[in-house]
């Protein structure tokens, strides 16, 4: 593979900072005036984009034409990597220890809920205990996904790894097609309802207490410089999902 010699790796890491500087001194201007303008680049995750940049991205658009708002579906740990070095300038995802060192701000609060095949026993209760996920096919995404992480170490699911031997990829929406055609159990995010069917609809069920619920924020640097452009992202999503997601329930 080419690769730069230790010499030019000095000059790129210089190079980038000095990029970055530069970007910073119009972004200083910008804010002064509490101008709009300029591009705003945000990451979000794969988990999540589908669900809520339907629900409040076109009406920032419509009502904010002249903000240039550019959005990119990345992993939790490329968004930290494009962060740090100015690729994006926002991140939207889960939040996970180790992000002391960013500015988190809650957008709201999402719960899990589970998605089964019409035939399959835990369709027949009311809600799901943790217990209750001991199925041969629980479809699950791959590794790398804090989606996955997350409900594997809160539900303890000792048999996550017996659904990769027949689907090593996939996405919340592939694993939803299974499950309706009648295999097995899968999680969606509570976002995710407003977009069912009623048909689709007769397939989900709430967990029990504890509740499986991840906090979605937005995730900048410490010395992120456009606030008002943040701050009316911020408002534009909070005002967009259901007001009971916007505290921990």
């Amino acid at each position: 593979p080419i690769k730069p010699t230790p010499s030019g790796m000095a000059i790129i890491e210089q190079a980038w900072k000095v990029l970055v500087r530069a970007r910073r001194i119009k972004e200083t201007a910008e804010e002064e005036k509490h101008s709009l303008q300029g591009t705003f680049n945000i990451g979000v995750l794969p988990t999540i984009a589908p669900y809520l940049i339907p629900n409040f991205f076109p009406k920032l658009m419509k009502e904010h034409p002249d903000m240039d708002v550019r959005i990119t579906e990345m992993k939790t740990e490329d968004m930290k990597k494009a962060l740090l070095r100015g690729d994006i300038n926002a991140g939207i995802l889960a939040r996970l220890e180790g992000m002391e060192n960013m500015d988190c701000h809650t957008l709201y609060f999402e719960q899990f809920f589970a998605y089964i095949s019409q035939g399959d026993p835990l369709l027949e209760k009311a809600s799901i205990k943790t217990t209750d996920l001991n199925s041969e096919y629980l479809w699950l995404l791959d590794e790398g996904h804090c989606f996955r992480e997350q409900l594997v170490k809160f539900c303890h699911l000792k048999s996550a790894a017996k659904s990769k031997k027949a689907y090593n990829l996939g996405s919340i929406e592939t694993f939803m097609r299974i499950v309706e055609s009648g295999k097995g159990v899968t999680f969606i995010p509570e976002l995710a309802l407003e977009q069912l069917t009623e048909v689709q609809e007769e397939l989900v069920r709430p967990f029990a207490h504890p509740i499986p619920t991840r906090d979605i924020i937005l995730l900048t640097q410490k010395n992120f410089l456009r606030t008002s452009l943040r701050q009316l992202v911020i408002d534009k999503i909070r005002a967009s999902v259901p007001a009971g997601m916007l505290r921990m329930n």
